[in-house]
């Protein structure tokens, strides 16, 4: 079945995915693939059984969409992997399920569920920016860098009775959880400029939030909920937002309504869909420590939009954390890269050492 768009929607030719990563999001990215060859012996190593079997699982138990089943939704997909560029279109399976979910899996050759009870729940163009969410997700490599963390983590786990100790783990684990909630954030942005529809990403958000009836909701209230829930109260109100977002991977369905809103209207949305964006040429030339900066720099905005007196503590003591990190992960980086050129001298010695024998 061809595919016919209901619109022409702007293709982001060899887009970078730092163009919509959050800052957070995207210092920790860089970070990572400066460590250039260690992402793909993980890729290589995480993916020779797990990704293996969880396809099959989902290859047996869910329904593959393609040109004769759920065709409109493959479309989708091609349509998100055009507009972001993306040389492959990844699966996506519909899986029986009536919990609202999607998500992205694997690291040689990812792919997507949805379940039905997100896909029962939006309308096309929601459905859209959901799919180009996932892609988003793929596209900045996410699920390698995620599995990769999680491994260190359990491998941090054995090793407990180092000094660093049950409290230092505990810590490792809550900025995990912190970076997942932002590359969440970023992944909306992306659902946005694959889809080119605002207004339908801010009724999935709803969606999330509030079910189906989507008559009964009001983007401007959502909004202002957002606001309430960002001012804080006392302390007390404080401590209790932090207690919430322990254990959770995504952030609230509010803060991510504010957050995608206020990238739209500083008008960032519209620069990239402009042409302005930085390319995957220039990847290489990101520096983690500038954007450990640009990290510290959101947190810091966050603190100072926000009257909640122990989060915007928090956010601004991350912020400089963050800029440490940089600075640690740059020296990180150029040890690695150094110590791979010593490598490839030392066998580029040794080969023509027997090429001359």
């Amino acid at each position: 079945m061809a595919n016919t768009p209901d619109r022409v929607r702007v293709r982001l030719s060899e887009i970078s995915p730092r163009a919509y990563e959050h800052p957070a999001d995207r210092g920790a990215l860089v970070a990572l693939r400066s460590l250039r060859g260690f992402d793909e012996v993980f890729k290589r190593m995480s993916g020779l059984f797990n990704e293996r079997a969880l396809r099959l699982m989902f290859l047996s138990s869910a329904v593959r969409v393609g040109p004769t089943q759920f065709p409109h939704v493959h479309d989708y997909v091609r349509d998100a992997a055009y507009v972001l560029d993306m040389d492959e279109v990844p699966e996506l399976y519909i899986q029986m399920n009536p919990k609202p979910n999607a998500m992205a899996i694997g690291s040689q050759r990812p792919f997507i569920v949805m379940t039905t009870g997100l896909f029962d729940l939006l309308d096309d163009e929601e459905q859209r920016f959901v799919i180009g969410h996932e892609v988003g997700h793929i596209l900045s490599g996410h699920a390698v860098y995620r599995t990769m963390l999680l491994a260190l983590i359990r491998l941090a786990t054995r090793v407990a009775w180092v000094p660093l100790g049950y409290i230092g783990l505990q810590a490792i684990v809550a900025a995990l959880e912190e970076w997942y909630r932002k590359s969440e954030l970023s992944c909306d942005r992306a659902g946005v400029l694959a889809s080119q529809n605002p207004e339908a990403a801010k009724r999935a958000l709803m969606k999330l939030a509030g079910g189906s009836t989507l008559v009964e909701m009001n983007p401007d209230a959502f909004l202002e909920q957002a606001r309430e829930y960002e001012s804080g109260g006392d302390a007390r109100d404080s401590f209790l937002k932090l207690i919430s977002l322990m254990g959770q991977t995504h952030p609230f369905a509010v803060v991510r309504l504010a957050e995608l809103h206020r990238w739209i209207e500083e008008g960032s949305y519209q620069r990239i869909i402009g042409g302005d964006y930085p390319r995957r040429s220039s990847d290489r030339e990101a520096r983690v420590g500038a954007e450990a900066r640009s990290a510290a720099k959101s947190y810091k905005e966050s603190w100072e939009r926000s009257g909640d007196p122990l989060l915007g503590t928090l956010r601004d003591v991350a912020g400089s954390a963050a800029s440490a990190g940089g600075k640690i992960f740059d020296n990180v980086a150029d040890r690695w890269r150094n110590g791979s050129a010593r490598s490839d001298q030392g066998a580029s010695g040794t080969n023509g050492a027997n090429g001359s024998s």
